[in-house]
């Protein structure tokens, strides 16, 4: 159901039955159904997209919702539900997800400043309403419970075996780990290989023969405990020279992979090793990618502090013939008795709990390998050397046959509803960035699968952010602006209310006195809802004034009637001048550019039948999504008007062309309130009607002086849009964004948040400049 007590219909999805709507049977004819089922059969396009189509049920979306989808970005189908309010396509080709939190503001405070906030507007095509918030919206969000929050970091990790050792300390001094570390944590240079150790076991070093055409990473910095941590696996094949490159992963400690490249061997390849790399013929023919290339790649990414991790990492620096002075090599760290060492596969399944290069899957994973040698060395230092001796690998490994891989068990299998964002993350070796002010406390801050960086200022965040993004899956970046006071959010959202009800009012006229006042009322009511009509009679001659119940209503009455003849007489539309509506023209061009608006129409003249007879005629509306048959929250009827969401600008074009022809005889243009604004007018207690528009205190001319010049928050609505703009810019292609302004609580009231969400470059397509 329609929020506003009306109907939304939407073609079926592909596999789903049909719900035939109370007293509205819906029988979609053979167009609209291959044009559903298109929407799903598109193999060749591997971008992931968002469909707002069931936002069109519920506007308002509640904390837990928004947690559905988040979670559901991160895991997609296979571990989580669909998310039950929006449809996420192709989750599996989501680069990122960034969730940006504008701490103070509400949906009230985004409509008071909307032209300030430009790129939010156009940039985001679904909006959505927000509850209310709680007492910790960010933990709400990311389904943070309390039981959940990290205490004890001794405590076992969730999937890890149980320790098989309890015997105590004297058996431990006797393992080769303890031996090596001590019983105490190390920090990460102690991890490091020494140059005697590399020299060892022939790792590519500066000054030596062997590796004179080596090129260097550039890396001279200062290592400490505090420099980051870099994965790296790669894949050769074997050719006349010996194992050559093919593949190389770069994951940073966040789990965000920031490279992946397939390479183009030098030489003639005589076995691709494929049942090891998942490398074929046809996968490296259009690969033009050289060594050289992703040698300067990885100089470029790599800061002068960087270290890398991988297991068994000397073959894969001899793979990419490059030498880098600062590595940690998970075969050495966890060290075995008599120079042995543990395969990678059995380290993530004993120490990690997780299930890596499992039999069903065409060769190796470089990424995962890369990710899960980068979790393995995380864990080292987090726990110590005390908990890896007492896993006792040893004896562990004895019984790895009972340890192998079932894909039927995999700990990211099955997910129960109460599942945080957290644990999601941490199931797919992967962690949260959370970039804050030092003045927000949040539980999210304290969790041990989050790297938390509190900034003294909102600038410094964004800094940080446009730093640290790029090496994260996930992202949290929290703003804290300014609170209103209570009195100023109140009086603002009585005033948005206002402004809203004065620009869907008009005044006509002037008519003569022998006009025909039903005709008149008829005419008017022909281009939507009309909540009260009346004649101004204290004019020389008569005009009527209308105030509609939404804005398109009003709009199209003005651009239909204004200046046309009426009964013999030039007619003036307007709406009324105060100065809630002196930028009502710049205001209704740019709701008509708001991507959430493009692809939509509002048609006025519609019956009963309608839905039966726009199916009937399907095949003329292809990228229909939705359809909006609004009802009258008094009588229950519905009403003589709907809305009609399409795919892109070029359909809706298309369809009000049609529509409003000679054969449907309706009357449209293209939408202008967004349909979870609509929503909040709609339910939320009239202000004034347009006999009483001037019900509302207007301030006084020295307040309004005070309120220009104090008015620094619409600077800054203003600015911080632009700061937005530049970092969601600096986004890679396939990032999922979401921009929320969780709403505020007062003794005075409790005011409405609001979303935006998209995905970048998702509906580039479909952002013109040009009207329809």
């Amino acid at each position: 159901m329609d929020p506003n007590g009306g109907e939304a219909w939407q073609p079926p999805k592909k596999g789903e039955k049909r719900q035939r709507p109370s007293n509205q049977p819906v029988e979609a004819a053979p167009a609209m159904k291959a044009g559903c089922e298109l929407e799903e059969r598109q193999p060749e396009v591997k971008k992931a997209r968002l469909s707002s189509t069931l936002l069109y049920k519920n506007c308002e979306i509640t904390h837990d919702q928004v947690c559905e989808l988040l979670k559901y970005a991160v895991l997609g189908k296979s571990s989580i539900p669909k998310p039950s309010w929006c449809q996420l396509f192709h989750q599996n080709h989501l680069k990122k997800v960034v969730v940006f939190v504008l701490e103070g503001m509400s949906q009230p405070h985004f409509y008071r400043y909307y032209l300030e906030f430009e790129f939010l507007r156009k940039a985001f095509t679904h909006k959505f309403c927000l509850p209310p918030p709680s007492l910790d919206f960010l933990c709400d969000i990311i389904g943070l419970q309390k039981q959940q929050i990290a205490g004890d970091l001794s405590k076992p990790m969730e999937g890890s075996l149980s320790p098989t050792n309890p015997e105590g300390c004297s058996d431990l001094h006797r393992n080769p780990i303890i031996h090596k570390y001590g019983f105490n944590k190390v920090g990460l240079t102690r991890c490091l290989l020494t140059r005697q150790e590399m020299k060892i076991f022939n790792f590519p070093l500066q000054d030596s023969l062997d590796f004179e055409d080596f090129a260097p990473t550039q890396c001279d910095g200062s290592v400490t405990d505090s420099s980051p941590l870099f994965g790296l696996d790669c894949e050769m094949c074997l050719t006349a020279e010996g194992h050559e490159l093919t593949r190389v992963s770069l994951v940073t400690e966040g789990g965000c992979c920031v490279m992946d490249e397939l390479v183009k061997p030098a030489n003639k390849i005589e076995d691709y090793l494929t049942r090891f790399s998942g490398i074929t013929k046809e996968i490296l023919k259009p690969v033009t990618t050289k060594l050289k290339d992703v040698q300067r790649k990885l100089q470029a990414l790599l800061p002068p502090d960087a270290v890398l991790v991988g297991h068994s990492l000397d073959g894969d620096l001899k793979a990419l013939k490059m030498i880098h002075p600062y590595v940690i090599d998970t075969s050495l760290l966890y060290v075995r008795e008599r120079g042995r060492r543990f395969k990678l596969k059995f380290l993530a399944k004993a120490i990690l709990g997780k299930e890596i290069q499992c039999p069903y899957r065409f060769g190796h994973d470089s990424t995962e390998d890369a990710r899960t040698a980068l979790e393995l060395v995380q864990y080292f230092l987090r726990y110590g050397p005390r908990k890896i001796a007492d896993t006792d690998l040893e004896t562990l490994v004895i019984h790895q046959d009972l340890l192998a891989a079932d894909p039927g068990l995999s700990s990211s299998a099955h997910h129960p509803p109460n599942t945080s964002v957290l644990e999601c993350l941490d199931s797919v070796s992967q962690k949260l960035l959370f970039l804050t002010q030092e003045t927000h406390d949040s539980e999210l801050s304290s969790s041990s699968n989050c790297q938390t960086i509190k900034c003294l200022s909102n600038k410094e965040v964004l800094k940080l952010a446009r730093e640290k993004v790029p090496f994260f899956p996930f992202s949290v970046i929290h703003f804290s602006f300014e609170p209103f006071s209570p009195e100023h959010t109140e009086e603002m959202s009585k005033r948005m209310k206002v402004k809203w009800a004065e620009m869907s009012a008009v005044y006509a006229g002037p008519f003569s006195q022998k006009c025909n006042r039903r005709d008149l009322k008829r005419l008017f009511k022909s281009f939507g809802p009309v909540q009260s009509m009346a004649f101004v009679l204290e004019t020389y001659q008569p005009h009527l004034c209308v105030q509609y119940k939404v804005l398109e209503a009003a709009q199209l009455a003005i651009e239909t009637l204004d200046g046309t003849l009426v009964e013999g007489t030039c007619i003036k539309v307007q709406r009324p001048v105060t100065e809630l509506t002196l930028d009502s023209n710049t205001l209704v061009h740019e709701l008509e550019q708001d991507s959430e608006n493009r692809g939509t129409i509002y048609l006025a003249g519609v019956n009963k039948a309608f839905k039966e007879h726009l199916l009937q005629q399907s095949s003329h509306f292809s990228g229909l999504e939705a359809l909006i048959l609004p009802k009258d929250p008094q009588t229950g009827k519905q009403e003589k008007y709907c809305f009609l969401k399409f795919k892109t600008y070029s359909n809706a074009k298309k369809a009000l062309s049609i529509l409003t022809g000679t054969d449907w005889k309706l009357k449209g243009r293209p939408g202008l309130t967004p349909r979870h604004l609509q929503t909040w007018l709609r339910n939320s207690p009239q202000e004034s009607s347009l006999l009483g528009l001037h019900g509302v205190a207007y301030p006084s001319e020295q307040q309004a002086l005070q309120t220009l010049t104090l008015d620094h928050r619409k600077i800054a609505a203003w600015r911080w849009g632009r700061k937005i703009e530049k970092l969601y810019h600096s986004l890679c292609p396939g990032t999922l964004c979401l921009v929320l302004l969780p709403g505020t609580n007062s003794t005075n009231g409790s005011f409405s948040g609001l979303g935006l969400m998209g995905i970048k470059d998702e509906e580039e397509s479909t952002i013109s400049n040009m009207h329809l």
